[in-house]
């Protein structure tokens, strides 16, 4: 691989769960340098496909990205990790954050500061992973006397946060080991997020390293034209919930409301200019993708982790980034 970053692909989510462990092997085989778990509320486990590609792969570095700091108390989460790092030591990135806010009110979890929620998680699940005590009572969540029985062993799992507004990426930058940037990243937006990262590790005094990973829609053919339309419909899934720290540092967050008022997801889909495409995913011809993921790059994200749009055709996608997408040294 090329020194300049590294490439990930992101299972889960849309992709069966009997299909993860297949791909996941086929993925390590082809050259990925990280394997991906998306926790998307309601379709597959994070933490449970954290374990099947763990047990499917070798060597592979795998993400857990993101689980949400609100759907499991910070004990249990801590309590799993550890199971999975013990189990396959310095293999697992543990990814945490708030969860998109839709599904996070559909379970009616969503708390009065998000801020403090994920503060309190990630801080209990670090310490509890380091074989401490907990005793706190905290605005979120309370623990008495909790301490996990099998701890980690080895060096520290990095704790990264799957973060998008200003306050959320200094918190990252202030406690966390690492931070995860959302899918319809543009490169304006990782240059800007990159930019609070850093305010938060000055607050912190903070001078080890930082890696930033940027999540990315994935659509990749040969016709590049037939990749951009499958990309449209799926960037426009993401988008139908409305503005947010994303869309404002790329200037869209007006627009895309008078879209959303038009007609929801038709009308984002057929309304989006083709310059959103372009910029907020990573679709085309091989040549273009690879392109893209390198102005990643060069805009401060240490790896680009790809989320295939065609599940369909994953196998064929698999083959065809290892091919012409994957930079080679």
């Amino acid at each position: 691989m090329s020194t300049q970053g590294s490439i990930g692909l992101i299972l889960g989510s849309a992709i069966a769960p009997e299909a993860i462990a297949a791909a996941a092997a086929q993925a390590e085989s082809s050259g990925f340098d990280e394997i991906w778990l998306a926790e998307d509320y309601f379709f597959t486990g994070g933490i449970s496909g954290a374990s099947v590609v763990l047990g499917a792969t070798a060597e592979i570095t795998v993400g857990l990205g993101v689980v949400s700091a609100v759907a499991r108390h910070p004990s249990v989460l801590a309590m799993e990790l550890a199971t999975l790092s013990r189990s396959s030591p310095q293999r697992l990135v543990a990814g945490v954050g708030l969860g998109v806010p839709v599904w996070v009110r559909q379970m009616g979890l969503h708390p009065r500061s998000p801020l403090t929620a994920v503060r309190e998680c990630v801080t209990a699940v670090k310490s509890l992973l380091a074989g401490e005590t907990l005793d706190r009572h905290g605005d979120v969540f309370e623990f008495n006397d909790v301490k996990l029985r099998y701890p980690e062993t080895g060096p520290p799992m990095p704790v990264r946060l799957g973060v998008s507004g200003p306050n959320m990426l200094r918190l990252s930058g202030e406690i966390a080991d690492g931070t995860v940037l959302s899918v319809c990243s543009s490169l304006r937006y990782v240059e800007w997020a990159k930019g609070r990262i850093d305010e938060g590790r000055q607050l912190a005094g903070r001078a080890d390293t930082h890696p930033i990973t940027v999540f990315a829609l994935y659509a990749v053919d040969e016709d590049g034209q037939a990749a951009r339309d499958s990309a449209r419909a799926s960037l426009a899934f993401y988008r139908q919930h409305g503005p947010n720290a994303l869309t404002d540092v790329y200037g869209i967050s007006d627009e895309l409301q008078v879209l959303i008022g038009k007609g929801g997801y038709a009308a984002v889909r057929d309304g989006m200019p083709d310059q959103w495409v372009a910029d907020l995913t990573v679709a085309g011809t091989p040549a273009e993708c690879a392109a893209k993921i390198r102005a990643l790059w060069a805009g401060g994200a240490d790896s680009v982790a790809l989320f295939p749009i065609a599940t369909d055709r994953l196998a064929e996608i698999i083959d065809l980034t290892a091919g012409e997408v994957l930079p080679r040294t």
